[in-house]
């Protein structure tokens, strides 16, 4: 059987930068954020070789939330089309959520001076959420699913072949764990899925990109981040505390992260306890001894109860 890769979203806990860009901020790149380009270039293009996510033709829909995730999942994926060794068109599409004091011109803006193919999907999540979560609770969970519907059936009026989401390296982590500490399972988001209608692929080009890296190099950049209002200011998060939990293990064990991540790529069902995905039962059985009976292990009844007691020996 071959080994099976599962790999894990954590609301930012750094404070963003000004929404409003400063002059200049979107030339040439400067020879201090060069080496970094060139690093999450390389990764990206990893990424996407190794799962095999943008093919010749592809129509990717690149989801921009106004964040540092996918302000540079955008950045890069332009830059990595110029020498691409296919052809594929980009469309930034973003989901205005109607939440109040939202600066929608933003993004239109920055999309246009970049010269950038973009489409504005306008759906107020933000009322239904507010009127469904009780105040205090946690909104991540309801809003997720209104926006992916949103953007899946954008996707599919527009004809687009692939989604694209700017989860990081970290979020995939994170979301490991979220699973294992809160549903008691091992899975996360991997790199490359099929949605569940089966009607749409998405794809996280940043898998291998570390979280870090990301914050620096929208700041070298000046992305016109855009704060979310709705659950990135929620402190009680289950998921921010994972993401304390990682950065504490990061700063007493440098590279711990990156073993973690390493790892969800190296699945031994073998070596783990789950018979949907290794045979256990075969496992050393021979061909005549029948299969275990889970019913009557559990009676504590012996096969041969109602045969005579042996005599024991003087």
């Amino acid at each position: 059987m071959e080994p099976m890769s599962a790999v894990i979203s954590l609301p930012d806990p750094l404070p963003r930068a000004s929404v409003a860009p400063r002059a200049g901020a979107r030339g040439e790149q400067s020879r201090a954020e060069q080496p970094l380009a060139r690093r999450l270039r390389r990764q990206v293009g990893q990424a996407i070789a190794d799962y095999g996510m943008i093919e010749a033709g592809d129509k990717v829909m690149v989801c921009l939330s106004g964040g540092k995730d996918s302000y540079t999942l955008l950045d890069i994926l332009l830059q990595l089309q110029k020498k691409a060794p296919v052809p594929f068109e980009l469309v930034a599409v973003n989901l205005d959520q109607k939440q109040p004091g939202f600066p929608e011109h933003v993004l239109p803006q920055y999309l246009a001076s970049l010269g950038v193919a973009y489409q504005i999907i306008e759906q107020d999540t933000y009322s239904v959420v507010s009127r469904v979560i009780p105040e205090g609770r946690t909104m991540c969970s309801l809003c997720s699913r209104l926006r992916r519907g949103a953007l899946y059936n954008h996707a599919e009026k527009h004809g687009f072949t692939r989604i694209a989401l700017g989860h990081h390296r970290d979020d995939m982590v994170a979301t490991f764990f979220m699973n294992l500490f809160h549903h008691a399972k091992l899975s996360g988001m991997p790199p490359k899925l099929r949605s569940d209608d089966g009607r749409h692929v998405v794809i996280r080009p940043l898998a291998y990109v570390r979280e870090r890296d990301i914050v620096e190099y929208a700041q070298a950049r000046d992305f016109p981040i855009i704060p979310c209002n709705l659950c990135g200011s929620q402190e009680n998060l289950q998921r921010r505390q994972v993401g304390l939990m990682l950065q504490q293990w990061e700063k007493d064990h440098p590279g711990r992260i990156d073993q973690i991540a390493r790892a969800m790529g190296q699945i031994h069902p073998s070596q783990l306890a789950d018979a949907s995905l290794f045979d256990f039962m075969a496992l050393g059985r021979r061909d005549e001894a029948p299969l275990s009976d889970a019913h009557a292990w559990l009676a504590g009844s012996p096969a041969d109860a109602d045969a005579a007691p042996e005599t024991p020996a003087l």
